[in-house]
């Protein structure tokens, strides 16, 4: 198997920056870092960092991309081994996790700027999409891998619904200030089994109604 080829001068020059910005992020906060002090950290120009990155907001999604492509790799063990859906989610939920450990201290320094609806930042916003794309996928693997017998309707909007679950997930845990986060791991722990449980109920007679209303909410909300 061919070794893939070197990163190009621009992907280094851009990986080299992104670095550098995150550094003084965590050392520095978000709202005090400038894109000057980036380019003089990063030791290139500042018009050249304004080239690969027209804003810190810009850096921002460079990370937030990275996380994504972390996430999904460090999901694919737990993807490849197990089949039962609790065990999949709970093994999901707890690899962003790992992920995101070091990066703890500083997010809540950018989080207000994220929970601007009007930022974008936003985990909601145009300017995130490619990100939460790739990590409502993520979620639609752990749908079509596991052993759960879905409706059409419920499967196709699940791995949307998974990853608001996340996006709760990161909420908790960016508030979190005990040891490790061991309060968010214990809430993705007991919480997996609810969810596993609910999203089996959702095939009983008396349960489908309220799911396809659901449903058809969902698919409302998103052609408005």
């Amino acid at each position: 198997m061919p070794e893939p080829a070197p990163p190009s001068k621009a992907e280094q020059t851009r990986a080299t920056i992104g670095d550098a910005a995150m550094r003084l992020f965590r050392r520095e906060g978000y709202d005090k870092t400038t894109m000057r002090a980036i380019a003089r950290e990063a030791g290139v120009s500042v018009g050249n960092a304004y080239y690969y990155f027209s804003s810190k907001e810009h850096l921002i999604q460079a990370f937030y991309d990275g996380m994504q492509v972390e996430h999904a790799e460090a999901a694919v063990a737990v993807l490849e081994r197990e089949k039962d859906f609790e065990a999949r989610l709970r093994g999901v939920l707890e690899a962003w996790l790992d992920v995101a450990a070091p990066n703890h201290e500083f997010a809540g320094q950018f989080f207000k700027n994220a929970a601007d609806p009007d930022s974008p930042l936003s985990p909601f916003s145009a300017e995130s999409a490619p990100a939460r794309e790739a990590s409502t996928d993520l979620y639609r693997r752990v749908v079509e891998g596991a052993d759960v017998k879905l409706a059409p309707a419920l499967r196709r909007e699940l791995p949307g619904l998974l990853w608001l679950l996340q996006m709760g997930v990161v909420l908790f845990w960016v508030h979190d200030k005990s040891p490790d986060q061991a309060r968010t791991r214990a809430l993705v722990a007991q919480g997996a089994p609810i969810v596993d449980r609910l999203v089996r109920l959702a095939r009983l007679p008396v349960v489908r109604g309220i799911v396809d209303d659901l449903v058809r909410v969902i698919g409302s909300l998103r052609e408005s």
